[in-house]
């Protein structure tokens, strides 16, 4: 749910600024992830977001915070595009930093344009659970997101 909410939401924003933004996901069904990649990889998108709720273990805990991957070998585009992400939830959000990260997943690996994967809060955690319930916090993770992006875009002249 928070997921899909942010997305719509950054959608939203995104086709105000004449960003056009294609899911690879559908409401109607799950969408197995090498179908998602190889969408993505056909349509030869200029960059990849896949929006998540993070989770530590299956109980309650502290863990909490956000964070935001990329590839274990990634370029300066992606990596760009994960700083200027993760910068822009921290101050919008005002949530703890866990910062950029690598991490060889495969919707970052096999992806063939910069790609970032987007941890929004923990779901294991009762506040962060809260927030990541409330469409407040889902407005405020995908406005953050946008900017991000839209930075990233005007940086490299695709805007």
């Amino acid at each position: 749910m928070f997921n899909r909410a942010v997305a719509q939401f950054i959608k939203q924003l995104l086709s105000k600024e004449e960003v056009c933004v294609i899911f690879t996901h559908d409401d109607t069904h799950d969408v197995p992830l090498s179908e998602r990649i190889v969408l993505a990889n056909q349509l030869k998108v200029e960059g990849y977001i896949s929006i998540h709720a993070n989770a530590f273990g299956s109980d309650w805990n502290e863990a909490q915070g956000i964070e935001t991957f990329t590839c274990v070998h990634a370029g300066n585009l992606t990596n760009r595009l994960g700083k200027l992400v993760q910068q822009a939830l921290i101050r919008e959000t005002g949530r703890k930093d866990r910062g950029l990260k690598q991490r060889d997943f495969a919707v970052l690996r096999e992806t063939t344009m910069p790609a970032i994967l987007v941890e929004c809060g923990f779901m294991t955690n009762r506040q962060e659970m809260k927030l990541l319930s409330s469409p407040q916090y889902q407005k405020q993770c995908a406005q953050a997101i946008t900017r991000g992006v839209l930075r990233w875009l005007k940086e490299n002249h695709k805007a």
